[in-house]
């Protein structure tokens, strides 16, 4: 899998979340700005459908509706639940003012925008506020929510957790915020300043979080952790899992912003993101994830 989207100018598509939804396989990720002024010209939600994870065609687009959207939306995380696919989503150039939004949909394509819009932010004197780049599991009773935040001087980036009840609507009143402080934060030295995008999938009872280290290019990769709560994480190695590309790589650049997906056959997917021009282009591929050893190892696919 190699996947972009050209259609707002250059090759561009970032943070990707998957489905398998109505015999079909569809992907959420974020598009930027055309750059030229028209209207919804900011960052917004692509959407392609697929029949094997592999071969992607772009079906539509989710562009901002309201005015806490107006400045964009992007980084998608997506789950099915009652028959629709649900969206958390992040608000886009607010700086600590950024929030998860929910939405909901019939089709995958055309969504509904909770009432509530945002849904999440968190609070406590260590974060500015800020909430991006959601993740959800469906964990015993509850939807639990992952999300990055920085700290109060907006530099360092880290990870928090929320859960609301899994019969809820996702409505602002449902979330209950359940870490008093990041649950995972740099402290490696390939992490650098950043801990983002987790992406978390339930094995065998026990949940195994990828996530993004380092701000974009810097380089980005990703790592590893595990947890029996989902709220107290153990890194399961001081290395990357995945790292950047070698010099000349399609991701040289980085590997970053995972999304894991399991199939209903139960085999393991990791999408990323990655460049090698130091994000003037963006791809999307994917791995395959081997639980033979009870922990996680990687095979690049780039079929």
């Amino acid at each position: 899998m190699y996947y972009s989207d050209v259609d707002r100018g250059r090759s561009v598509a970032k943070d990707p979340a998957v489905v398998r939804f109505e015999n079909k396989y569809i992907m959420y990720y974020s598009i930027p700005p055309y750059g030229d002024g028209r209207t919804n010209d900011t960052w917004a939600i692509g959407v392609a459908e697929s029949q094997d994870l592999s071969t992607w065609s772009k079906i539509g687009e989710v562009l901002p509706e309201h005015d806490y959207e107006e400045n964009g939306i992007c980084a998608p995380g997506a789950i099915v639940l009652r028959d629709q696919v649900h969206i958390f989503y992040q608000t886009y150039g607010n700086g600590p003012k950024d929030s998860i939004c929910h939405a909901g949909s019939t089709d995958g394509v055309l969504f509904d925008r909770n009432p509530t819009n945002p849904v999440f932010r968190p609070t406590g004197e260590w974060n500015c506020g800020r909430a991006i780049d959601a993740d959800v599991i469906h964990f015993k009773d509850k939807l639990l929510l992952y999300f990055a935040t920085r700290d109060p001087l907006m530099k360092q980036q880290m990870l928090g957790v929320a859960a609301a009840p899994i019969e809820s609507t996702f409505s602002r009143k449902n979330w209950v915020q359940l870490c008093p402080g990041p649950i995972l934060q740099p402290e490696l030295w390939w992490e650098q300043d950043c801990i983002e995008a987790p992406a978390v999938c339930n094995r065998d009872g026990k949940l195994f979080m990828f996530y993004a280290g380092a701000y974009n290019n810097k380089p980005q990769q990703i790592g590893c952790a595990m947890s029996k709560d989902g709220i107290r994480w153990t890194r399961l190695s001081e290395q990357p899992i995945l790292p950047n590309g070698q010099p000349g790589s399609w991701n040289s650049s980085e590997s970053g912003h995972p999304f894991v997906f399991v199939d209903e056959d139960g085999q393991t997917y990791l999408f990323y993101q990655g460049n090698n021009d130091l994000g003037k282009t963006w791809y999307l591929s994917k791995a395959v994830v081997d639980w033979s050893n009870d922990v996680p190892s990687l095979t690049p696919d780039l079929g």
